[in-house]
């Protein structure tokens, strides 16, 4: 299967729906280890984050059902 950043939107979700959780550490090391580097960036505060095209995808896939926790670092089911 190609990855494409819907793909990674998809596992991101079924994640979170599994566990309930997905911390962005892990989501950044699984992305790039499964999906490939292109799906991740350094912004400009010198943290990996998902590229746009990722987020895009994932905040259409979810439609405000999952909540970004910006003290924990990680998405959550709401």
């Amino acid at each position: 299967m190609e990855a494409t950043a819907q793909a990674v939107a998809e596992w991101m979700v079924k994640e979170i729906q599994f566990t309930g959780t997905l911390y962005q550490t892990a989501a950044i090391e699984y992305v790039k280890a499964n999906f490939g580097e292109e799906f991740v960036f350094v912004n400009e505060n010198g943290n990996a984050s998902l590229s746009k095209e990722v987020k895009k995808a994932f905040r259409k896939l979810h439609g405000g059902r999952i909540a970004w926790d910006r003290d924990g670092f990680l998405w959550a089911w709401t």
